[in-house]
C-alpha cells in the first residue's frame, strides 16, 4: 500500500475509534490501535520503542536476580 493511502486509513481508522468510544455498536479501541499501526510516526514509534525496553529492563533485572522493584507487593506477612 502507498503511504498516502495507508495514511488517510490509518487516520479513518483513527476517527472511526474516537467515534466509537461514545457509540456502543463501534469497538472505539480496537479501530484505534489499528489506525495507529498504518500511520508510520516517528514519535509514536520512539514512545512504543521506549516501553518496550523499559519492561525488558525490568523482565531482565528480576531473572538476573538484582533488585526487585515489585518486591515489597510480593512479599508475604
Amino acid at each position: 500500500m502507498k503511504k498516502p493511502v495507508k495514511k488517510i486509513a490509518g487516520y479513518s481508522l483513527i476517527g472511526l475509534g474516537i467515534a466509537g468510544l461514545f457509540l456502543p455498536f463501534l469497538q472505539g479501541i480496537l479501530f484505534i490501535i489499528l489506525g495507529l499501526g498504518l500511520v508510520e510516526n516517528k514519535k509514536l514509534n520512539k514512545f512504543f520503542y521506549d516501553i518496550k525496553q523499559k519492561i525488558n529492563q525490568k523482565l531482565h533485572r528480576k531473572k538476573v536476580g538484582e533488585e526487585n522493584p515489585f518486591e515489597e507487593l510480593e512479599r508475604d506477612d
